[in-house]
């Protein structure tokens, strides 16, 4: 397959999810930015939209797997392997949903970390300062949610943080897909 028909993963995967993620809101009335974590969503027992965003972030995990071990390789080396363990990652936080308890837990923090270091591995590969900012504002966002600086539910830095990072994940599929890796 051409290499820019691979880069399309890099920006279906990160859609996906938001996608999912979206119609998962959507659907449970329940949920709220102020009390709820993402992931509640995912609940295998108590949402009934579990299978719906489960689908959704292995799904996204897959096409950023695709995306990372082909165009996006050759693009970032280093950094696609960040990327692959945080996609792999992303689907162990849907396979391991809230009823494993401190399992999911473990997996959700793993995730979001492996997140913030794909941004600095990506910042120093790529000389991205988008990437520096994403970072920047991710961990801001945890910091800022831990001190008790604002009042939200854990779904607040976990979507902001994570759209930081799908910037410059897309990002960087549009460019190589434009044929413009370096600009």
């Amino acid at each position: 397959m051409d290499k820019r028909k691979w880069t399309l993963f890099g920006m279906i995967g990160p859609l996906a999810a938001y996608f999912f993620i979206g119609v998962s809101i959507i659907l449970s009335p329940w949920f709220s930015w102020w009390s709820n974590a993402l992931s509640d969503l995912g609940h295998s027992v108590d949402s009934d939209v579990a299978s719906l965003y489960n689908f959704g972030l292995l799904l996204a995990g897959f096409f950023i797997i695709v995306y990372s071990i082909t165009a996006f390789r050759d693009h970032a080396k280093y950094t696609s392997y960040c990327l692959l363990m945080s996609a792999f990652i992303l689907q162990l936080v849907a396979t391991f949903d809230e009823v494993y308890g401190p399992l999911h837990v473990r997996v959700s923090i793993l995730f979001f970390v492996s997140l913030g270091f794909a941004s600095i591995v990506y910042a120093v590969e790529r000389k991205s300062i988008l990437a520096l900012v994403a970072f920047v504002i991710g961990l801001g966002s945890w910091i800022l949610y831990s001190a008790g600086i604002y009042s939200a539910g854990v779904a607040v830095p976990e979507i902001i943080s994570s759209t930081v990072t799908v910037l410059w994940i897309m990002l960087s599929a549009f460019k190589i897909y434009s044929g413009k890796p370096n600009s």
